[in-house]
């Protein structure tokens, strides 16, 4: 994202709670849980659990759905592949008008009764395309009503672009609810309807008459019902560790291949993702970067740049494409989800795993910043002694800017709320605790235990 305070298309995906909540200066002040943050419980009550996790990753994993021409496949890494194709289909790619036929198979997952009926939900998925190979990855609900949703197309990815251009779907409603990107968002939060189950399928592509074969590691979907609120509760600073990350810088991109959202200006997501990705040793080769012109610097940034570009977003920041990408490096998975707290945080930085957050902002609002933005992603690397945030923020001049201190309740604040009012004075959403987490594909047991505890497996 830009340093400056631009309309995000993410402003749109909580329109309907926003009019909800927008009828008056009163409602900022409302004492209502925030996103990522527990509702306050009452004595003797648990607190209300806000975010629900599901993945399929395990060899009994994939033989639980219903298979038409895949098969699961066991190893160090299970996974999902053609066996057989079921059929052909013709697709025309929307962004080069070309068609071409491709076979098919697929795998539907058995349904996920969400342990928090949800207003939103996201797909993410870690997979291996070679050339002459893709995926897409569809999601249908089940309403608190009963009824269904349609099944939505969460995204058409492939991790190169010589094939289809990878690319989410806009103008998928059907009434109540609709994809925004990459997120499924309940229309009228207010109206008490949620989505109260999944399940999800994957459709593997490859080039007619061949044996090619997308594998599939990791299929999961994240459900959230995250209050609304413009302010969050304070947490109480509890670890200080640092973790060595790489610096990279977006701003050094600017005017860089343009056709990837205006250059390094909006690369705020692929530069963190890279970070992190080299934080755990994931390295492209020369022949990778053999595209870039040899007179920028950080090539890697670019190729980042590139392979996370969604061409119907007309952005990088499509956050389950950002998660894809980083899982293509060997050994490392990627998943988007909501975290409660900085608490949540600094479980996963003691553990030696770093995040990227996603947050909304006006300049005045985040000390040392410098900009405002209505959507930026920045890596969290560890915390002071005092519990302020340390973070890697690509929205600096060069790469020897980018690490930053933020202070701590400021931070939790922009980053946990999901509500804010712009420069305007118009109230906009925020994202309520949206974070990636890259880690290793066989987690140490203080990893796993660190992922556990914010839900993730």
């Amino acid at each position: 994202m830009s340093r400056a305070e631009l309309p995000s298309r993410r402003t749109l995906l909580a329109a309907a709670v926003v009019a909800a909540v927008a009828g008056s200066a009163a409602t900022a002040s409302a004492a209502v849980p925030t996103a990522g943050a527990t509702r306050p419980a009452a004595p003797g009550r648990a607190a209300a659990r806000t975010v629900d996790n599901r993945a399929w990753t395990t060899y009994p994993d994939w033989r639980s759905g219903t298979a038409d021409g895949t098969r699961a496949v066991a190893g160090l890494r299970p996974g999902l592949v053609i066996a057989e194709a079921a059929g052909t289909t013709d697709y025309t790619d929307p962004h080069t008008g070309r068609t071409a036929a491709w076979e098919y198979a697929t795998w539907t997952s058995p349904v996920h009764r969400l342990a928090v009926p949800s207003t939103e939900a996201i797909a993410s998925w870690n997979a291996r395309t070679p050339e002459g190979t893709w995926i897409q990855v569809e999601l249908k609900g089940t309403y608190s009503d009963g009824t269904d949703t349609p099944w939505y197309v969460m995204g058409r990815w492939a991790a190169g672009d010589a094939d289809i251009r990878r690319t989410s779907v806009d103008d998928q409603e059907d009434g109540k609810s609709r994809v925004w990107t990459d997120t499924l968002a309940v229309d009228d939060a207010a109206s008490g309807l949620r989505i109260a189950s999944v399940r999800l399928r994957l459709t593997l592509y490859r080039r007619p008459g061949t044996r090619l074969t997308p594998t599939v590691w990791r299929l999961g979907v994240m459900g959230s019902d995250v209050p609304d609120r413009f302010t969050v509760p304070a947490s109480t600073p509890g670890l200080a560790k640092e973790l060595l990350v790489p610096r990279y810088s977006q701003e050094i991109h600017k005017g860089q291949y343009p056709e990837y959202d205006n250059g390094g200006e909006a690369w705020c997501s692929p530069t963190s993702s890279q970070m992190i990705i080299e934080y755990w040793g994931g390295r492209l080769t020369q022949e990778q970067l053999s595209w870039v012109d040899p007179a920028y610097a950080d090539p890697q940034v670019c190729h980042a740049a590139r392979h996370t570009y969604d061409h119907q977003y007309a952005g990088c920041g499509n956050w389950p494409f950002n998660a894809a990408y980083a899982a293509t490096f060997p050994g490392l998975q990627g998943v988007v989800t909501r975290l409660r707290s900085l608490t949540d945080l600094e479980a996963l930085i003691a553990a030696g795993i770093p995040a990227i957050t996603s947050q909304s902002f006006l300049k005045e609002e985040l000390t040392g910043a410098g900009y405002g933005t209505s959507g930026h992603l920045m890596t969290v690397i560890g915390f002071t002694a005092d519990g302020d945030v340390i973070a890697n923020d690509p929205a600096s001049d060069d790469n020897e800017a980018v690490r930053r201190i933020y202070k701590r309740r400021e931070w939790e604040n922009i980053w946990l709320r999901t509500k804010r009012y712009n420069a305007s004075g118009k109230v906009v959403s925020g994202t309520g605790g949206v974070c990636y987490l890259y880690f290793p594909a066989r987690p140490t047991s203080r990893q796993r235990k660190a992922l556990a505890a914010v839900g993730v497996r």
